[in-house]
């Protein structure tokens, strides 16, 4: 791994600031984001690269490395979830495995939204179709870690008949994260140049700043759900250690048969090693109920949220640039 890639990652003010919020957790000191202020703040990063990837796909050709790179994202999304299942199940029983399975599939949009501020930072241009891609993946691996609980559960449940399976594939379609995601993409694609260029105060040049206000926002909240963490012993937080360096090095190597470009084959290997904290948990609520949110979103938010953004990241783009 390259040290001087690692210190300057190290060094982001955006890693810094999600570092700030989990020590001021640790200090016991009063600072927070307002709910509804984070709740904003998550919606304009979602909706600002959304409509960035938007305005590069209409620039961009629909070629074949652009469907490849859709069906190559949904293949992980769907197949994630088949390796992770198993082996969570062994530990924490079907309804956990499940939960933990779908949240492995699907994606970070925070920590893909990062992933595109670190390219910047290489100088490192990637296609827009990476963000149609992300948004794809979030259903599938939904859907795949409910259906592989209702397979493998040891009680007989209603919840397997199909008319909840479609609750649950409507709830993950229809979901805060991914209607803003693709929607934004969509206009995007619409939008002139000129009327880009009119918003572009507010699609890019306040990003970044947003981007660190957030992360400290999620520094809090994962300061906050680590104390309950720990009582879950060792293997939860070593399974949500190994997972993201495991399949975001496997990605990193797959991707070159998809695409030559390095952002693009790095915003891949982030695809398959991030991990849903905010869309999978809400899924989750109607088709694993009795699954333990203080186990799946901790997971993801607490241990291999960070473990990408400090080691992942640096260590995907050495194994890219080989």
């Amino acid at each position: 791994m390259n040290l001087d890639l690692l210190l300057e990652n190290l060094t982001n003010p955006a890693l810094l600031f999600f570092l700030l919020g989990i020590l001021a957790v640790q200090l016991r000191s009063d600072l927070e984001i307002p709910k509804t202020s984070s709740k904003f703040i998550a919606l304009y990063l979602l909706f600002s690269i959304g409509f960035e990837g938007g305005q590069e796909m209409v620039h961009g050709e629909m070629d074949r490395e652009m469907f490849l790179g859709m069906a190559f994202g949904i293949s992980l999304a769907m197949g994630i979830p088949l390796m992770v299942f198993p082996i969570a199940r062994a530990k924490f029983g079907s309804e956990n495995a499940g939960a933990i399975a779908a949240a492995y599939g699907s994606i970070s949009a925070v920590t893909f939204v990062t992933a595109t501020a670190f390219l910047e930072i290489q100088n490192e241009p990637f296609h827009g179709h990476l963000v149609a891609v992300m948004a794809l993946m979030e259903a599938p691996a939904i859907v795949v870690g409910v259906l592989l609980k209702e397979r493998f559960s040891s009680e007989p449940r209603a919840g397997s008949s199909p008319s909840h399976i479609r609750k649950v594939l409507h709830h993950a379609l229809t979901n805060g994260s991914v209607v803003i995601i693709i929607g934004s993409l969509v206009i995007g694609m619409l939008a002139s140049d000129a009327q880009a260029e009119g918003i572009k105060p507010f699609t890019t040049d306040i990003f970044k700043g947003f981007l660190a206000i957030f992360l400290l926002d999620m520094g809090i909240v994962s300061g906050r759900e680590l104390k309950a963490f720990v009582k879950h012993g060792i293997s939860a937080p070593g399974l949500a250690l190994v997972l993201p360096l495991f399949n975001g090095t496997v990605v990193s190597f797959l991707s070159s048969f998809i695409t030559e470009s390095p952002g693009d084959r790095f915003l891949f290997a982030i695809l398959g090693a991030s991990a849903s904290y905010i869309a999978v948990p809400a899924a989750m609520r109607l088709a694993a109920p009795k699954a333990t949110p203080g186990l799946y979103i901790p997971m993801a938010l607490a241990v291999t949220f960070p473990v990408n953004i400090t080691l992942g990241f640096p260590l995907y783009w050495s194994i890219i640039l080989g």
